[in-house]
């Protein structure tokens, strides 16, 4: 008794290519001439196909091997297998060379988009193997990120770093916030500086902290005070623009709505408002870190670099469209 084949154990690679080779040439005679095979063995392959897919590939009615629209979607999709295992194999010899095969990297909602997917843009005109992942985070929920093992790199840690064992901790540099609000909210015409007792009267924007547990950070905030939680620091700036409530927002992405006058800087009371910024990663040997980690770890040790992700920009406010 012969056991049927299964689809698995017929579709392999060879089998795509001879079924490509048959369409291509036009007839069984001819691909088996290609392939230096005897045509009946060709035959009885195509027939192992066939039975295990339940289906006809080809139509042999006429002289020509002709494709079936069964058989035309198999050559169809195979091609893309075909493509993906070359594609697996050029990756497994490149990770052999010590790339690794992914890398994710937690991002801080401080930190200035832009110039992340510059450095994504730059890191993959290298063809590397390494799949990137970013994870979008808020205050403590960035080294959490790096910690829980769900990133091997953390970008714009704000929570205090120092201590974390078994991390590499590095200064990015100090983001300085300024207390905006719409022309049309009601503080915008107050008189400065605005002391906490006022502030207290009017929602506030916060940014929740993307940290899964516990009651995770929250910054700039006054006790009582109606709060409008928003996942990440666009949709604060977004919020604060409508006037929904007000609050403190990194310079550089308040900076062309200041100048464009859709929103409005107010001196508070309380000391100016600066954040320490810093990276971290795992500990690690140097010669045991993959290529990618290095590549990132090295445009990190640049000053410009480090300064452009916490949107150090030339003097002057930009204009927005």
């Amino acid at each position: 008794m012969t056991t049927r084949l299964s689809a698995r154990d017929v579709l392999t690679p060879d089998a795509l290519a001879m079924l490509q080779l048959i369409a291509s040439t036009g007839s069984f005679a001819a691909a088996a001439r290609a392939a230096n095979m005897v045509p009946s063995a060709l035959t009885y392959r195509v027939r192992q196909i066939e039975d295990a897919l339940d289906v006809l590939l080809f139509d042999r009615s006429s002289r020509q091997a002709t494709l079936t629209v069964a058989g035309h979607e198999l050559l169809r999709e195979g091609q893309r297998l075909l493509a993906e295992v070359d594609a697996m194999a050029n990756r497994v010899r490149r990770v052999a060379t010590g790339w690794e095969p992914n890398l994710t990297i937690a991002i801080d909602s401080i930190i200035h988009r832009t110039v992340i997917l510059e450095m994504c843009e730059a890191f993959f005109a290298l063809n590397p193997p390494t799949r990137v992942k970013l994870r979008a985070e808020t205050l403590s929920g960035t080294l959490e990120a790096l910690t829980s093992g769900q990133a091997d790199l953390a970008i714009g840690v704000t929570a205090d770093a120092a201590s974390t064992a078994g991390f590499q901790v590095r200064p990015l540099g100090n983001s300085r916030f300024v207390y905006v609000v719409a022309p049309h909210h009601p503080l915008a015409g107050a008189a400065e500086p605005l002391g906490d007792e006022l502030i207290r009267q009017h929602r506030a924007v916060a940014v929740a902290d993307s940290v899964p547990r516990g009651p995770g950070l929250t910054l700039g905030l006054l006790g009582g005070q109606d709060v409008f939680t928003v996942p990440n620091m666009q949709a604060k700036l977004e919020a604060q623009l409508r006037g929904i409530g007000s609050g403190f927002l990194p310079e550089f992405l308040a900076a062309p709505y200041i100048k464009s006058g859709r929103l409005v800087v107010k001196r508070v009371e309380r000391a100016e408002w600066v954040v320490h910024v810093s990276y971290a990663w795992r500990k690690t040997p140097v010669t045991s870190r993959g290529n990618a980690l290095k590549w990132w770890l090295e445009q990190l040790g640049n000053a410009a670099t480090r300064n452009a992700l916490l949107g150090d920009v030339a003097p002057g406010y930009q204009d927005v469209d």
